[in-house]
C-alpha cells in the first residue's frame, strides 16, 4: 500500500498534466486541470519547506544535545534559523520590527548579515573559479586552444578595460564578439544543452509516472 499509492498518484497526476496541455481550459474540464494541479504543486512546495525546517532544526538539535563533534556550529545554525524565522512570521501589526518590511529584524539581518556573507562567499568562489580556469586552459591540443582563445576574448569583452582594449584594436570588435561568439556559438552550444536537458527532463519524468523510478519514496 505504501508504493501503490503514491505510484498511483505519480501516474494520474504526471498523466493529467501531460494531457491537460493539448486542452482548451476554457472548453474542457480536462484543460481547467493544469492550472489545479500547478497551484497544487505550490501549496506541496510549501509543505515541503516546512518538512525541510524541521529536519534541519531535528537533526542540529539532536547534534548540539549529545555534544557531537562541531556541535557549536550546528548551535549557531539553531539560532540563525530561529532568529531570521521568528520575526518575519509575527504580523507586521503587532510590531513593525515583524514581518518583512523594510526596518524589520528579518530585513536588517538579510542586509548587514546575510548579504554581506554571500558576497564573501561568491568572493571566494572567483578564487576557485580562477585557479580552475588556469588548469583548464591549457593549450595542449587544437580544441583546448580554442578554448582558451574563445574564453581570452570573453573575459576581455565582459570587462571595462578589456573592452577599451579590444576597440583601441578595432572599434568594432566588441561587437563582432558579442554578434558571432555570443550570439552565435555560444548561443548554439547553449540550445544544445537546453535540449539535452530538456530530454533528460522528459525521460525522467516518464520514468517517474511509469513507476519505474522510485527514488522519491525512499528507494532505489
Amino acid at each position: 500500500m505504501r508504493t501503490t499509492v503514491p505510484v498511483v498518484i505519480a501516474f494520474l497526476s504526471g498523466l493529467v498534466l501531460a494531457v491537460s496541455i493539448f486542452f482548451r481550459p476554457d472548453k474542457t474540464i480536462i484543460g481547467q486541470l493544469e492550472p489545479e494541479l500547478l497551484v497544487w504543486v505550490t501549496i506541496i512546495g510549501g509543505f515541503t519547506l516546512f518538512l525541510g525546517a524541521v529536519s534541519i532544526t531535528r537533526v542540529n538539535f539532536n547534534a548540539v544535545q549529545r555534544r557531537k563533534k562541531g556541535w557549536g556550529y550546528s548551535l549557531l545554525t539553531l539560532i540563525s534559523v530561529f532568529v531570521m524565522a521568528l520575526p518575519s512570521l509575527l504580523p507586521s501589526t503587532w510590531s513593525p520590527l515583524f514581518g518583512d518590511a523594510e526596518g524589520s529584524i528579518y530585513d536588517w539581518l538579510f542586509q548587514y548579515l546575510d548579504k554581506p556573507m554571500m558576497a564573501t562567499m561568491f568572493g571566494m568562489l572567483a578564487f576557485y573559479i580562477a585557479s580552475a580556469a588556469y588548469r583548464a586552459f591549457r593549450a595542449r591540443s587544437a580544441e583546448a586552444t580554442i578554448l582558451l582563445l574563445t574564453a581570452t576574448l570573453v573575459m576581455l569583452w565582459r570587462v571595462p578595460m578589456g573592452e577599451a582594449f579590444l576597440r583601441s584594436i578595432h572599434t568594432a570588435l566588441p561587437e563582432w564578439i558579442n554578434t558571432y561568439v555570443m550570439n552565435g556559438v555560444n548561443m548554439a552550444v547553449q540550445r544544445g544543452i537546453i535540449i539535452g536537458a530538456a530530454l533528460g527532463a522528459a525521460s525522467m519524468s516518464l520514468r517517474i509516472i511509469l513507476g519505474i523510478e522510485r527514488t522519491y519514496m525512499g528507494k532505489g
